[in-house]
């Protein structure tokens, strides 16, 4: 029950912490999501655009500015951080100022971002370099999933899994490598 309590008060608290962002100049998209825990340069967010579509996944930090030389030169680096439409940045990501990340792009968990990354891309690394494209990133992944066994999220996912999913999913991972996720319905099957 205490944990129940928590979690919506520290819902609300990121809640209050988004609108009051956004008040300031933030600009997020439609149907973007921005995970809990996520850093947005709250002294510079109004030079912080996310586009559509966009997850920015927990704790991604979107630093507009760099104060290390203030101390010596009495100045700060300050910049515009442009996420485009449809990108997905990874767990703990750090965009640093003056950085565009293109349409389409995915940026690999841990990633520092010093530079622009071109759209349909796929960059990781400190710091993040593309790796790919996106096409070859998703089609290594379809050829991937024929593979390998995908959980249905309707049985494994975090917020509904039963004990003895949570063990077929560990025994199955100890391994192989696997996926998760919904069956994908072409059009020509609604």
């Amino acid at each position: 029950m205490l944990g129940i309590i928590i979690s919506k008060i520290q819902k609300y608290r990121y809640k209050k912490y988004m609108a009051s962002l956004i008040q300031r100049g933030l600009k997020i998209g439609k149907n973007s999501h921005v995970l809990d825990g996520a850093f947005l340069d709250p002294s510079h967010c109004f030079l912080i655009s996310i586009g559509d579509n966009c997850t920015l996944a927990p704790n991604v930090r979107l630093i507009a500015h760099d104060a290390s030389m203030k101390n010596f030169l009495g100045f700060a680096k300050i910049g515009r951080i442009k996420i485009h439409d449809n990108c997905f940045l990874g767990d703990s990501v750090m965009v640093l100022p003056g950085v565009s990340i293109g349409p389409n792009a995915i940026v690999g968990a841990g990633s520092v971002v010093t530079h622009n990354i071109p759209p349909n891309s796929v960059a990781a690394g400190n710091p993040a370099k593309v790796i790919t494209s996106l096409d070859e990133f998703m089609k290594k992944h379809k050829e991937n999933k024929e593979k390998h066994r995908c959980f249905p999220y309707e049985q494994f996912n975090i917020a509904l899994i039963s004990e003895e999913n949570k063990k077929e999913m560990i025994d199955y991972l100890e391994n192989n490598m696997s996926y998760i996720g919904r069956k994908m319905v072409s059009p020509s099957e609604k």
